[in-house]
């Protein structure tokens, strides 16, 4: 049984993933949250998985390099140089950073990605995400995972080729864009679709979440996964092998 620690303990998804290491048969070797000693869990785990916050992602990477184990990394609301971080430790440790755990939302990825490499920029994408009304980002990371899924399909680059909230005059759409919608309210757990509209026809793919034990299930399948792998910096596909 690996030892697995829970960075962010407390929360929702710290808790789901605790009783997901319980039905999975692996130890719990700790949980720590905000002021917690992380280099102490580190020290203590073969593996961590962190689901707290941006703002402790620096820390935790470290701690992980410090104690020479992989750490799988959910939290969302990641900026571009949180992945600089990201890529930094993985030259030391497994690092698998992804925006969903989820071994559904992997694989609709992998058919958003398919997809958007087989249709051409006449088919608008819109990726649109439902939420309970805690979450404060947005778009959610795995509306912004589906994104760059749906990006590399076409060979272009996100950051120049979305579009996010419209407001007032803005135009005709862009040609070759990928739009995003977000919704919040209620306790939805994470509901998304990525629609392809063309003249005259649509294709809709989607996952809903009906509550945050898939995340956990997929985040301990991940660490699970992790153990004993080289540094680098891993993703979810790799674990479903595709």
């Amino acid at each position: 049984m690996a030892r697995i620690g829970i960075i962010g303990s407390e929360g929702r998804m710290g808790q789901a993933i605790a009783a997901a290491l319980a039905t999975a048969g692996e130890t719990l070797s700790g949980g720590i949250d905000k002021g917690g000693d992380v280099e102490a869990l580190a020290k203590d785990s073969d593996v961590l998985i962190d689901f707290s916050s941006p703002h402790a992602l620096e820390a935790n990477l470290d701690a992980a390099v410090a104690a020479g184990i992989p750490i799988v990394v959910g939290t969302t609301g990641l900026e571009e140089r949180h992945h600089w971080l990201c890529d930094a430790a993985a030259e030391n440790t497994a690092v698998l950073q992804t925006g969903n755990t989820s071994l559904g939302v992997t694989l609709l990825a992998h058919l958003v990605r398919e997809a958007a490499q087989r249709l051409g920029d006449d088919w608008d994408i819109e990726i649109v995400e439902t939420h309970h009304r805690m979450k404060v980002d947005a778009p959610s990371g795995t509306a912004l995972l589906l994104g760059e899924a749906a990006a590399t399909g076409r060979n272009i680059a996100l950051a120049d080729n979305s579009e996010r909230g419209r407001d007032g005059i803005t135009g005709k759409r862009g040609t070759g864009t990928i739009g995003f919608a977000s919704l919040r309210g209620g306790t939805v757990a994470g509901d998304h679709t990525v629609h392809f509209l063309a003249d005259n026809e649509r294709i809709a793919l989607s996952h809903l979440a009906e509550n945050r034990t898939i995340f956990a299930k997929g985040a301990v399948r991940a660490a699970q996964w992790l153990l004993g792998k080289p540094k680098g910096r891993y993703t979810m596909p790799e674990v479903l092998g595709l």
